[in-house]
């Protein structure tokens, strides 16, 4: 994915005496062009497009359940991606009237982008030249199995890029789960009851999966860069492809899984799903006031405590819309100061699955028992066993990408087979002479991984 700059992982380095510890002088950092960017401009502009050639459509034949559903989503995601961009660039304390005006009319991704790709231009124009404001950045790294703590110096117009980037890759997970997870299964629902594809609704489909999808790629990358935030972290191609295949197979086979139960019970799925999200928005406010902490204050300093509670409750619906489709990655701890539990808690995860699991195979056994025939030429126990071995299929991905492909598995205390271990076997005395070891030699464990 997007990288602001690299370092080399060889060399082009120099040690640094300090009275502290030892730090290794980074190379000049080198800037890249911002694929990403333009990837989620684009895949705004398509969804918000096919949705409103979607919704022109269904005003058309007058079927106006279809058309204010499918507006609906399209409004709350876009409206919630111009405030996350507005805030990201704390666009309220500076005088720039164009790009409110712009985000006024739902177009605030666009104006961005073509800020973004001007940036990008002036430095590579100026490429090889010393900017005259530059900041010192220090990043541990992991370099043949040892860590060590890298400085280099960033320039202004760098940072600002870097910006850029950060602002999309939240702007794209508020637009995948706010929007596109609710439009996915809308779309799906209303294909699937009227038994027609016309193609306007199949390119609005595709672009919400592609969406999704790579929103879900992204949580996982920034979950990493949130909890080992004193890192400078590399993903190469390979863990990229297995958190891809890992999300898509996990949100496809959920979503449809929800597609075929709401088409059986209709109505009465509501309640069902509607408690399932409600359990899921407010764990994070019950663990808080258990708690009994005070509301953090220092997400923005100009904000007050109202602005503060707003934020907070922003954070809380994307954390549930996250989880009610695919497993989040991080855990919300509104009491702690970060407001993420940093620790890789491997409970949180396994409960997670566990539990999302046996939701599935209880939705899909309803769908085997009691739905109509939805689609013909097809059993319905053969669609049941494939969207179950997808999820499965899905979990063991992440096994994989958690267990051998993790950027930072040798930081791990325990990996997933210590977990998977502890669970399944009885505790015996020999576990806790073995808990008892040094770290250094727990840690050597890991490398070996």
């Amino acid at each position: 994915m997007d990288q602001v700059f690299e370092i080399p992982e060889e060399p082009n380095v120099e040690p640094i005496s300090s009275l502290e510890e030892d730090v290794i002088r980074g190379a000049n950092p080198r800037f890249t062009f911002p694929f990403g960017i333009l990837f989620s401009t684009f895949l705004y502009c398509g969804e918000a497009a096919s949705a409103l050639y979607m919704v022109r459509i269904y005003r058309k034949n007058s079927e106006t359940y279809w058309m204010t559903y499918t507006f609906s989503f399209f409004m709350f995601s876009s409206i919630m991606v111009q405030l996350t961009l507005i805030f990201v660039h704390r666009d309220l304390a500076k005088d720039k009237p164009l790009s409110l005006f712009m985000h006024l009319i739902l177009m605030g991704p666009v104006i961005r982008c073509l800020e973004a790709m001007i940036k990008y231009l002036t430095l590579w124009k100026k490429e090889g030249q010393e900017e005259p404001y530059v900041s010192l950045t220090r990043k541990k790294m992991l370099i043949n199995g040892e860590e060590v703590l890298i400085e280099w110096e960033v320039g202004h117009s760098i940072r600002t890029l870097a910006m850029h980037r950060n602002a999309y890759k939240r702007m794209s997970q508020i637009q995948a789960f706010l929007g596109s997870v609710p439009q996915l299964t809308y779309q799906l629902y209303v294909t699937l009851i009227s038994a027609e594809v016309p193609l306007g609704r199949v390119v609005l489909i595709v672009f919400s999966l592609i969406s999704v999808t790579y929103g879900a790629t992204l949580c996982n990358m920034l979950a990493i860069q949130i909890k080992y935030d004193e890192y400078k972290i590399r993903l190469g191609p390979l863990e990229v492809l297995c958190i891809t295949i890992w999300r898509t197979l996990e949100i496809t086979s959920r979503l449809v899984i929800l597609v075929l139960f709401s088409a059986t019970l209709k109505l009465k799925a509501v309640p069902f799903l509607l408690l399932n999200f409600l359990i899921i928005l407010f764990e994070p406010w019950v663990k808080f006031w258990r708690s009994g902490a005070q509301m953090p204050n220092n997400i923005e300093k100009n904000f007050s405590r109202v602005g503060t509670l707003v934020v907070l409750i922003s954070i809380t619906v994307l954390y549930a819309g996250i989880n009610f489709s695919c497993w989040s990655a991080l855990q919300l701890k509104l009491a702690d100061r970060d407001l993420v539990e940093k620790g890789q808690n491997w409970g949180h995860m396994g409960l997670h699955y566990s539990v999302r699991l046996i939701e599935n195979v209880i939705m899909v056994l309803v769908f085997k028992f009691f739905g109509v025939k939805v689609l013909l030429n097809y059993c319905h126990s053969l669609i049941a066993l494939q969207l179950i071995i997808a999820y499965l299929i899905s979990i063991g991905f992440m096994l994989l990408f958690f267990q051998y492909l993790h950027p930072l598995r040798s930081l791990f205390t325990h990996n997933v087979v210590d977990y998977l271990h502890c669970v399944c076997s009885h505790r015996h005395p020999r576990g806790t002479v073995e808990n008892s070891e040094p770290s250094a030699d727990a840690e050597a464990r890991q490398s070996i991984v």
